[in-house]
């Protein structure tokens, strides 16, 4: 909860630092392997700019995040109802062609994230896809007022094993878009149900 409270306290901070970041290289790894009209679930869509991206494509968009200030942001950045809900409430079976989860289950404990990945991966139509990202380390904890999980490729490998209807379709890393975070580095994924 201390990270939501974070995300709540410093919202306005928050969402005028990532709203017009330009993120088209990686919104199209993720839209090109959809459906034309899919459906995705924004997974902690923090200031709506990948969901306005994304109803400006075609695409329904269904968007939630835990922290009710950034819902607020949000549903007014891209003119949606955006939900207020935990990760673990996700509840939905085989329903979306895409889940992005872009910069926000890395703020699950390692031990939470199994759960909200089975969940992801049950609301997720087959052959449905998931985008993730996390902060490139083995790092685990608190940093800056907030709960991280780093992944490297190896121990994101690791970890989705045990999900044998999953597999990794796309990997890649990149410097930290935001002005003067270059030196910092992410691990990007797409995955796909088999």
């Amino acid at each position: 909860m201390k990270t939501i409270h974070y995300y709540n306290r410093n919202a306005k901070e928050f969402a005028e630092g990532t709203v017009s970041i330009d993120f088209h290289s990686v919104w199209s790894r993720f839209t090109d392997r959809l459906p034309v009209e899919a459906e995705i679930l924004d997974f902690g869509c923090g200031s709506g700019r990948d969901t306005k991206y994304f109803l400006s494509q075609g695409f329904r968009v269904n968007a939630i995040d835990g922290s009710l200030e950034l819902c607020r942001i949000a549903g007014r950045n891209t003119g949606i109802e955006v939900k207020n809900m935990l990760f673990q409430e996700l509840a939905e079976i085989q329903r979306y062609d895409g889940i992005w989860a872009c910069s926000s289950i890395l703020h699950l404990p390692v031990h939470e994230l199994a759960d909200v990945m089975g969940r992801m991966v049950t609301a997720l139509k087959d052959h449905g896809i998931i985008y993730t990202s996390f902060k490139y380390g083995t790092f685990e904890g608190e940093r800056n007022g907030r709960y991280f999980t780093d992944m490297t490729e190896d121990t994101f490998a690791d970890f989705l094993k045990q999900f044998h209807n999953m597999m990794t379709e796309d990997q890649w890393v990149t410097s930290d878009v935001r002005p003067g975070r270059g030196e910092e580095k992410w691990l990007n994924l797409i995955l796909r149900k088999k």
